[in-house]
């Protein structure tokens, strides 16, 4: 019986120990470095890669979304990211930062997922835009698979703010005060 109750225990808590990251509100994200791929860079619209190190995340108050390489990730939080395009932060104070996980792309996609993380730098070359081929990121902060994870961090790098799959309207809105307030 004791049994019973215990594995009914860990069945019900399952779904929200899959959802565990590690990031801890006031401190740094855990540092990682991506090197397969890494930053898409855009100039004379020609694109290049560097490797991208989150410990240069300083400086900005920055909205990362981290994403799975699939565009139903990149769909549950698009009404945020349109809410920060519209809202025009000045951009020498802020930055959108979009890490995408190319290994949590369905089969035979990644191509596609490397030609969409393009497109999205040319149409907001401001932002900063991180392709992970083999999912540095999400491993090293622990984010569930096939989701979004929204992550405001402060000037100094530190995590104000952290929310696992889409954000409510109420979300939103906090978010952007919460930009507004560090600006």
């Amino acid at each position: 019986m004791h049994n019973k109750t215990l594995i009914a225990l860990l069945l019900a808590c399952s779904p929200t120990l899959a959802l565990a990251h590690n990031l801890t509100l006031g401190a740094a994200v855990p540092a990682v470095t991506v090197e397969q791929h890494g930053e898409i860079l855009l100039q004379q619209q020609q694109f290049s890669y560097q490797a991208w190190n989150s410990q240069h995340m300083v400086g900005k108050v920055r909205v990362i979304q981290a994403i799975a390489g699939r565009s139903s990730a990149k769909q549950l939080n698009a009404p945020l990211m349109d809410a920060i395009s519209a809202a025009k932060f000045p951009s020498e104070r802020y930055q959108t930062t979009t890490i995408i996980n190319q290994d949590d792309a369905l089969w035979g996609t990644g191509a596609l997922v490397k030609s969409s993380a393009q497109d999205s730098k040319q149409q907001f070359p401001w932002s900063s835009m991180v392709l992970d081929k083999s999912g540095a990121v999400a491993k090293a902060w622990q984010l569930p698979a096939e989701s979004s994870t929204i992550i405001v961090l402060d000037e100094q790098g530190q995590v104000l703010w952290v929310k696992e799959g889409a954000l409510s309207e109420a979300e939103i809105a906090s978010v952007l005060g919460l930009i507004e307030q560090q600006l």
